[in-house]
């Protein structure tokens, strides 16, 4: 694994994942999704540091092997990567409730996928350029 592209890569990756999210979540999603019961503020620092662990694990991912440093195939892999991470998160996060929402929880795994297609794109394009 090259340690630079690593970095790169991952910084790059996680800031598509927060300006994305923003434009995915923030606005075009702002009203479908309700807050839970008794949120205050998003804490923005932790919304970052999410987003670049999400940049950071798409770029190790992509960085062993052959390594990904195309788009297509980035957006493929990150793509069924963003499939399953979205259905366990949604899968524990609605453990508890009684009633689920199938249509919300299907809204965000297909967002979480059109998200991570970008940052998987954005990692392999870097990934490449750094060759």
């Amino acid at each position: 694994m090259n340690v630079k592209n690593f970095l790169v890569s991952g910084i790059a990756g996680g800031i598509a994942d927060f300006l994305m999210g923003w434009l995915v979540y923030g606005m075009l999603l702002k009203d479908t999704f309700p807050k839970p019961e008794g949120a205050g503020a998003e804490n923005m620092t932790f919304i970052f540091l999410g987003c670049m662990a999400f940049g950071f694990l798409i770029a190790y991912v992509f960085s062993h092997g052959d390594g990904v440093s195309k788009c297509v195939p980035g957006i493929k892999m990150a793509a069924g990567i963003a499939l399953f991470l979205a259905l366990s998160n949604n899968f524990f996060y609605n453990m508890y409730k009684e009633i689920i929402d199938v249509k919300l929880l299907a809204i965000d795994v297909v967002a979480s996928i059109v998200i991570a297609s970008v940052v998987g794109a954005v990692v392999a394009v870097v990934n490449g350029k750094m060759k």
